[in-house]
C-alpha cells in the first residue's frame, strides 16, 4: 500500500476473475457430460445409489478429475497472466497491464507454449490432491467413523475438509514449482537472476528447490523458514 496504494493489493484481479468464471463453467459442463454418459451406460443405477462404495468413489473421483483437468487446461493462460501481473511489483514493470494486451505479449514473445508455462506440475498437483483427498475421506468414513454413534454423521461431513487440507499440504510443492515456472525467464525482473534462477524445465526447478530445502517456501501466511543453504551463509556472516 505504501508503494502502489490500495490498487496494488488487487494486481492480477481481472485475469483471476476471468479464470474463476470460465473454469466454473467448463468444470460444470464437463462434469455434467461425464455423469450423463455414465447414466447412459448404467441406466438402472441412480446417482445416490452406493455412494459410499469404493467403486462409486473411484468413479466419481475420475469424473471430477476429468472436469478439473479440463478447467485447468482452459484457464491456465489466465493463471499465467495473473501471476505475472503480481510479479511485476518486484521490478516495477508495466509489461502486463491488461488481459488482451498480455495475451498479445505472451504470444509474440513465447508463442502458444508461453500460455501453458507451469501447466504440467499444476495438473499433477491437482490430480494427486483430488485422489488423496477422496481416498482418505473414504477410508476415514468407512473404517474410522463407522460406529453408529449419533455424532459420527456430523464428523463425516468434516472429514472431506480435513483430508482436503491435508492433501493440499502434501501437494504444495507442485503449486510452488508451477508458479515459479509460470514466471520463469518471462522478461520480468522477478523471474530472472538474482531474484530467481533460470530453470530449464519444471523437473530442474523441482530438483533445485529440493536440494536447497526450499520445497515449502511460501506455504504459510505467518511464518517463513530460512532455506538450509542460506541459513549456513547467514550464520557465517554473523560470526565473521
Amino acid at each position: 500500500m505504501k508503494i502502489d496504494g490500495r490498487a496494488g493489493l488487487f494486481k492480477g484481479l481481472t485475469p483471476r476473475l476471468c479464470s474463476g468464471a470460465i473454469g466454473t463453467i467448463v468444470h460444470s459442463k464437463v462434469l455434467q457430460h461425464c455423469q450423463e454418459a455414465d447414466q447412459v451406460e448404467d441406466p438402472g443405477i441412480s446417482p445416490k445409489e452406493s455412494s459410499s462404495s469404493l467403486e462409486q468413489v473411484v468413479k466419481e473421483t475420475s469424473q471430477e478429475m476429468i472436469a478439473r483437468s479440463a478447467a485447468t487446461l482452459v484457464t491456465h493462460p489466465f493463471h499465467v497472466i495473473t501471476l505475472r501481473c503480481m510479479v511485476q511489483f518486484i521490478g516495477r514493470e508495466t509489461k502486463y497491464s491488461g488481459v488482451l494486451s498480455s495475451f498479445v505479449t505472451i504470444y509474440r514473445e513465447e508463442g502458444i507454449l508461453g500460455f501453458f508455462a507451469g501447466l504440467i506440475p499444476r495438473l499433477l498437483g491437482d490430480i494427486l490432491s483430488l485422489w488423496l483427498c477422496n481416498m482418505l475421506a473414504y477410508l476415514i468414513n468407512t473404517y474410522a467413523l463407522e460406529n453408529g454413534v449419533s455424532t459420527m454423521t456430523e464428523m463425516k461431513s468434516y472429514s472431506q475438509a480435513v483430508t482436503g487440507f491435508f492433501a493440499s499440504m502434501l501437494t504444495y510443492p507442485f503449486v510452488l514449482v508451477s508458479n515459479l515456472m509460470a514466471i520463469n525467464s518471462c522478461g520480468l525482473a522477478g523471474g530472472l537472476p538474482p531474484y530467481a534462477p533460470a530453470y530449464s524445465s519444471w523437473l530442474h526447478c523441482w530438483s533445485q528447490l529440493q536440494g536447497e530445502g526450499n520445497m515449502s517456501r511460501g506455504n504459510s501466511l505467518f511464518f517463513r523458514k530460512v532455506p538450509a543453504g542460506k541459513r549456513y551463509v547467514w550464520e557465517e556472516k554473523r560470526f565473521h
